[in-house]
């Protein structure tokens, strides 16, 4: 009797299994049909070099189709729902962070489901994502799909002038003998410098914020390479909010620099950066385009993404020990999330309401 009925398992299950197998084929071979009568595939994103070769590259030899990568900051977005008004679409898949998509391309409308795009058993495998499925972070979670997740800081030093154990909580950059010396990301400028801000005030509460940005007279720039040379130089033994990676490469080159990743109130905010992938609707190359997401999201694609820019990834499968130790979420540690939809939407929107009123900012 058990073996009758191993036998009708097999014979009900083994063909549904089959006929999803031959179905994602079909469908894929088809995309892959019109993606060549396509031509290409337009994707945009952050202006990084190492990005576009990566991808540029790594796409023709998957494909054997050419990837045309337009470039841009924050402006770009903006740019794209400027052509949809006068009845242009250019782009068929956008790298850029939270904020972007919660902001302008999602409450546009400007975006095509994700999630029923993604047939490749590679890209799809619940194994091998750390969070078990692909990390979808809008609200609807099928349009925009998270592949990178990393760690920064919000406090470096210069080694010469401020010693490591000096500063055993964040709380201690406040003492009297820092201030005006040290230097600060304006918070108010979106990304970084309100990110920080924020994070500081929803943390460590308003009275932090308010010595901080103002009783410790620092100064405030809008140019993180300046507060990384002033770092260097020690003009400023302290900086808030500098550029991660700028500070490495300055320590690397010998400058008496770092990043300060032991304090127990500021053990690193998780980010992702330019790490969120998306479709356009009304995309000019709709077949190449599921081409590429699938392609960005499997173990290939994302690692050759995620080397380019030097950050970890949501996949548990790619090899990230290019990646700075001190930059990898360690399992256990409860991180803030900057990258989160409601962070980005609600808490940083309300933090920054009151924090304008505490800085006197208008």
């Amino acid at each position: 009797m058990r073996i009758a009925i191993c036998l009708l398992v097999v014979m009900f299950i083994t063909p549904l299994v089959w006929g999803q197998d031959k179905g994602w084929q079909k469908q894929w071979a088809d995309w892959q049909a019109g993606a060549k009568k396509e031509g290409r595939v337009v994707v945009a994103g952050s202006p990084d070099p190492e990005v576009r070769k990566g991808l540029l590259e790594g796409f023709r030899a998957k494909f054997g189709l050419p990837l045309e990568y337009l470039s841009g900051r924050s402006d770009l977005a903006e740019k794209l729902k400027a052509e949809r008004q006068a009845g242009l679409s250019t782009v068929d898949a956008f790298f850029s962070g939270t904020t972007t998509f919660a902001t302008i391309l999602y409450p546009e409308k400007m975006l095509e489901p994700l999630r029923p795009a993604l047939i490749l058993p590679d890209a799809v495998d619940s194994s091998k994502w750390k969070k078990g499925k692909p990390w979808f972070v809008d609200p609807e979670e099928k349009y925009i799909l998270r592949l990178l997740n990393y760690l920064t800081y919000q406090i470096y030093i210069n080694t010469q002038q401020v010693k490591p154990e000096e500063l055993k909580s964040v709380k201690d950059i406040l003492h009297p003998k820092w201030k005006g010396k040290i230097a600060a990301y304006d918070p108010t400028v979106a990304g970084t410098g309100s990110n920080d801000a924020s994070i500081f005030y929803l943390q460590l509460g308003e009275d932090f914020v308010k010595k901080l940005y103002m009783d410790q007279n620092p100064v405030i720039s809008r140019d993180r390479r300046q507060i990384a040379d002033w770092l260097a130089r020690g003009t400023y033994p302290i900086a808030v909010s500098a550029d991660t990676g700028l500070v490495r490469q300055l320590h690397q080159e010998g400058f008496p620099v770092m990043t300060v990743i032991h304090l127990p109130d500021a053990p690193g905010n998780l980010s992702a950066g330019n790490g969120m992938i998306a479709l356009m609707n009304q995309a000019p190359h709709p077949n190449a385009a599921r081409l590429f997401v699938n392609w960005i999201a499997s173990r290939e694609g994302l690692q050759i993404y995620a080397r380019a820019r030097l950050n970890s990834t949501t996949r548990n499968d790619v090899d990230d020990s290019y990646v700075p130790p001190e930059e990898r979420p360690r399992p256990g540690v409860d991180y803030f999330d900057s990258a989160s939809w409601n962070f980005t939407v609600t808490e940083k929107d309300r933090a920054m309401k009151r924090l304008k009123d505490v800085l006197k900012i208008r």
